[in-house]
């Protein structure tokens, strides 16, 4: 059997909410700073997952004073604490790559409820 396979069969899984493509989402995650560890926020759409097990990955961005930043997540990370699902957005794609060339109004989402029966009620 492969290494890898053996691993992550014996590993557990974290549980985060159903989040895709074009989500905005609000990440917790762990900073240390010396001897210190603190909570630190990054929120922004998801403009991609990579799924493989324990190997997942997902990419968000954010822009902030009119530049974009982008940072990959680790899904089984030690170091997220917790994952909000913020808003939804509507898409055609699993990747959203063309919105780092999209600037104000054009880089925006169309929202979209994706709450089930249960959670709306």
């Amino acid at each position: 059997m492969d290494p890898i396979a053996i691993v992550e069969s014996n590993e557990k899984h974290a549980e985060w909410p159903e989040f895709r493509s074009g989500d905005t989402v609000r990440v917790s995650v762990k900073v240390k700073e010396g001897d210190k560890e603190r909570i630190q926020v990054y929120q922004g759409v998801v403009i991609s997952l990579r799924r493989g097990n324990l190997r997942s990955t997902f990419t968000v961005r954010k822009v902030t004073d009119g530049i974009g930043v982008e940072r990959i997540f680790p899904m089984h990370s030690p170091t997220i604490s917790r994952i909000d699902v913020v808003s939804s957005g509507k898409t055609r794609r699993a990747r959203l790559y063309y919105l780092r060339n999209l600037r104000g109004k054009a880089a925006r989402l169309k929202r979209v409820d994706r709450r089930t029966d249960t959670e709306a009620s």
